[in-house]
């Protein structure tokens, strides 16, 4: 049994752009749903893997309400979508229902200013 991994949308743009690569010198295309995935993540996705992986790293490394950390997952979506404002990181939380202080919320755009 394979183990769950998260990854950035940033390394997903890398897979499926190697992916189609190689496909397309056996002259096999990606099928439209493929296509899509691929034209989502080239359009959406604006830091290479490794400074995705950072953020998400940075970002899991913070402990909240009641020192709890944040989930992985929770940390890649920050990475992904890159929130400049309090109210765009109040928003990946509170789905998660994780409540933020101020300056939780300020750390977590801090990091993602870095790599801006």
């Amino acid at each position: 049994m394979s183990e769950e991994k998260y990854i950035s949308l940033a390394e997903v743009r890398e897979l499926l752009a190697k992916e189609s690569e190689e496909r397309g010198e056996r002259g096999i295309e990606f099928n439209p749903v493929q296509n899509s995935a691929l034209m989502h993540a080239q359009t959406i996705s604006k830091l290479d893997p490794e400074q995705a992986e950072e953020i998400a790293s940075k970002v899991s490394q913070l402990e909240f309400f009641q020192s709890k950390a944040v989930p992985e997952y929770v940390a890649y979506k920050v990475a992904d979508i890159l929130p400049k404002y309090p109210v765009d990181v109040r928003a990946i939380f509170y789905k998660e229902r994780i409540s933020l202080e101020d300056s939780d919320v300020k750390n977590i755009i801090d990091i993602v200013v870095e790599y801006l």
